[in-house]
């Protein structure tokens, strides 16, 4: 019975990590998720998107709408989960850009639909969104993606981490371990062995650009 206890726990777990995984990809990709149906919406909403008419002709659509009557309530509820992205990639790579540009741009499509159905001002929203992507793209890729992210502890935290050495300046991007606190780093250029600095754990968290995961997770450290 013990054994069958144990066995359904590490199954839930396994089970819980995974949907932990998914909902973390998920997370870093809707900025995307929300840009690319924005764009798909127009693109196949001909009638109210003009500009995108060529597209849909050459698709073969002709004046055919994706979603009817919904179309431009479907195109804000993708503004909105662009911007919602925005935040949420905001929180983790604390950069404004993409924010800054992304969220007068929202503005710029919900005036230019809800005042006087201004279409140019939706096209020049729309394109800034795209280039709120494009910047949260490279923010993102900067600061680390769910690709170098593990579940500690119940939470999603960053394991890459850019050490700068105190004693020459080098940097290097190095992976951190979730089952100890590293308190030794020997600079790859000058050779230096750092410690943390006084109240700190580790060397990440004294030297790195992303805390140690159990700092990341809240939780007390070693």
């Amino acid at each position: 019975m013990k054994g069958t206890t144990i066995q359904k726990k590490t199954t839930t777990d396994i089970i819980i990590n995974i949907l932990n995984l998914v909902i973390m990809k998920i997370k870093s990709n809707i900025d995307k998720l929300g840009t690319i149906g924005l764009f798909i919406t127009a693109l196949f909403s001909p009638c109210c998107f003009p500009l995108f008419a060529f597209g849909a002709s050459a698709l073969g659509l002709g004046s055919f709408e994706l979603f009817g009557g919904w179309t431009m309530w479907v195109f804000m509820i993708m503004v909105v989960i662009s911007v919602v992205g925005f935040y949420i990639s905001y929180k983790k790579h604390k950069c404004l850009y993409s924010l800054i540009i992304a969220i007068p741009s929202a503005g710029l499509i919900f005036y230019g639909f809800f005042t006087n159905n201004n279409i140019s001002l939706i096209y020049l929203g729309m394109f800034g969104i795209l280039i709120a992507t494009v910047v949260n793209y490279y923010r993102n890729k900067l600061h680390g993606n769910f690709k170098t992210c593990a579940i500690y502890e119940g939470k999603t935290v960053e394991l890459k981490s850019t050490l700068t050495c105190p004693n020459c300046n080098y940097k290097k991007e190095e992976l951190m371990p979730t089952d100890a606190c590293q308190y030794f780093y020997e600079c790859e250029k000058c050779k230096t062995i750092i410690k943390p600095l006084e109240g700190d754990c580790c060397v990440y968290c004294s030297y790195g650009s992303v805390k140690c995961p159990p700092i990341q997770a809240e939780i007390k450290c070693c």
